[in-house]
This record gives C-alpha cells, structure tokens and sequence, in this order.
C-alpha cells in the first residue's frame, strides 16, 4: 500500500529505501532520508501520514543520535509537532520522547532476550538506561532490583514515569547522574549483571561496568563492529572485548544486535568476569 503511495513521487528503488529508514513509534514515525531525496520530504511526510493510520506525526531525523543526553534533531514533516508518544513493547507500556531522550524501536528483540536471561533474585546495573526499557521490562518478569541510571534528566523522568505505569515483579531505581561517579558513589560490587548500552564509548566505561559487577558476574558489553562479512562479526567482538578488557574473563556467546551501516554491525558478548 504504501509502495503504491509513493510510486507517484518516487522510484520503485527510492521507495524501498525510504521504507527500510522509517521507524513508527507509537502514533509517531520517524524518516531517514537520504540527501537526494530531501526536496520531495514534505510530499513525503504528508504521504506517509495518511497512509498509515495509526499516524499523528511524521518526522524527518535531521541530525544522528549525538552528546552525551544521546539525543536527536527532528523535523515536523505532517501532523502534530509532538514528540511524546505511548509506546507498548512485550506487555509494558511506556512513554518516550522520541527527540529528547534516547529510545530506539530496534532494540526490541535484544531487550526481550535480556529480560529472559535475569533471574530472580538479581541485582542489576543498566549504565546507560533511557527512559527504563531494558530495566523495566526485566522487572516486569522476574523478581529482581535494577538500578536504571541515565545522564539525561528528561530520560530520567521519563523512566520514573514508567516505573509508575507498570505492574513490576521486581523493583527499578531510577538514577540520574553520570554512570561512572554513580557506581564509584554506591554500586561498587553491587551487581550481578551489569548492561552497558552504549556501543560507541563501550571501552571509556569499561572499567566502570568491572567495578559495579560482582566477581562471576555477568557483563553484557556492547559495541561496534566493521566486519566484511556478516558472519564474522560476533567473533570479532569477542576478540575485541578480550584485547581491552583488563579482568579475567569468561565469554558465554556474542552476536549481531543490528546493522547499523554498510558492514557495520553493533554487536554485543555476553561474559562472566572473575575479580
């Protein structure tokens, strides 16, 4: 359907590539649009909004995910210049901010399979929290404690919000402040599995994930990974770990969470560090 909206404005080839860059969030979707293409983005937008349903808003992503609040540039395209949204993921639901604190729909296999691994019981540190996905969604299936720290106040408020909106089995703690200071402060060897979300500075906090994590504790380290073939990714993020970690390390498995550009993946390994 949505091909055969756009065929009017665009290429077969030019169509496909804009449905593969376009997130839907809620009532809100969010575009990708590559430089050829942006004298045709309201046209776009307005396309876009009435073809799927669902839609209030339509934005065009116009700056990456950047700073340490990891947030976006957005540009209202059609609909309402809102960027706040209810978004239903596996059973909880939450509220975003699509432009002012980090939140990704792609992650959502990666979150269940973390929820899954948790046991009852654990002590969890998620460094780089968001607004409570990972954390809460983990609460809501096993009886554990997961202290949810993030740098960016608006993601912090919106994880307490949340927390508010969702019947837990487990407790989460919401922690504004740097990761680092906050563990130094009160998580040193608190953890039994520390969540390290934040792929491209993975090794400035590195040590920081060591010190909250028990010994036999488990790191899920995340990061980013060239690989000329798709295969090869998950093993190259092992090695990387092993050449930068400086405690003894057990890997339990590893893999592609997502590409993220042309042979560019961001991967993650799972290990048991003993101290």
């Amino acid at each position: 359907m949505l091909k055969q909206a756009l065929e009017s404005i665009l290429t077969e080839e030019e169509s496909s590539e804009l449905i593969s860059a376009f997130d839907q969030i809620g009532d809100i979707i969010i575009v990708r649009i590559p430089d050829s293409l942006l004298s045709k983005k309201k046209i776009i937008g307005e396309t876009l909004l009435k073809e799927v349903k669902i839609a209030k808003s339509v934005f065009y992503q116009a700056s990456a995910v950047e700073g340490d609040f990891r947030t976006r540039h957005l540009e209202i395209l059609a609909g309402e210049d809102k960027t706040e949204t209810e978004y239903k993921e596996f059973g909880c639901k939450f509220t975003v901010d699509v432009e002012n604190a980090f939140f990704s729909p792609r992650l959502s296999t990666e979150r269940e399979r973390i929820a899954n691994q948790v046991n009852d019981g654990e002590t969890v540190v998620n460094m780089f929290a968001g607004v409570g996905m990972f954390s809460i969604m983990a609460a809501k299936k096993k009886k554990c404690t997961v202290y949810s720290i993030d740098i960016n106040p608006v993601a912090s408020m919106l994880c307490e919000k949340n927390i508010a909106s969702n019947k837990l089995l487990g407790k989460v703690i919401s922690i504004n402040g740097d990761a680092s200071k906050i563990i130094k402060e009160q998580l040193e060897n608190k953890s039994d599995r520390t969540l390290m979300l934040l792929p491209e500075r993975s090794d400035e906090f590195l040590q920081s994930a060591i010190d909250a994590t028990k010994s036999g504790g488990i790191i899920h380290y995340y990061s980013h990974i060239h690989a000329d073939r798709k295969s090869e990714a998950g093993k190259l993020s092992e090695e990387h770990y092993l050449h930068v970690t400086p405690v003894k390390s057990e890997i339990l498995g590893s893999k592609i969470v997502r590409p993220v550009g042309p042979r560019y993946y961001q991967t993650v390994v799972d290990v048991r560090i003993t101290k």
